[in-house]
């Protein structure tokens, strides 16, 4: 699987994530913050159908707000029922990548190779 392809299947998590910490965002800031945190490669055209899946599904709300010298801009509001979900997809992640790390034998504590 391609590094896109994690990203992209990894990203409501982490849009949820950065919500959570701030008031509200639009969309140019959190592909900054993203790429800021080594997820440069995420787009636009991947970046708006997961905020749209994530409105769709009450994990985030959306408001309009004037733009800064500009046209007006979408911001996004992370939701209880989104604080909810990142609260249980944090868990499942945690579980998953120590599932996968004792796969590939870095779940041994012993600092033996574990591989074939």
């Amino acid at each position: 699987m391609a590094a896109t392809a994690w990203t992209r299947a990894a990203l409501p998590l982490c849009l949820l994530g950065i919500l959570d910490g701030e008031e509200k965002s639009y969309g140019y800031a959190l592909l900054g913050r993203l790429a800021d945190a080594g997820l440069e490669g995420v787009k636009a055209a991947t970046l708006y159908p997961a905020l749209t899946r994530l409105e769709e599904e009450g994990a985030v709300a959306v408001e309009w707000g004037a733009g800064e010298g500009g046209p007006g801009r979408k911001y996004y509001r992370i939701t209880e029922e989104g604080r909810a979900r990142l609260r249980r997809d944090q868990a499942a992640w945690g579980d998953f990548t120590r599932t996968v790390a004792s796969l590939l034998g870095k779940g041994d504590d012993s600092g033996q190779d574990t591989y074939g």
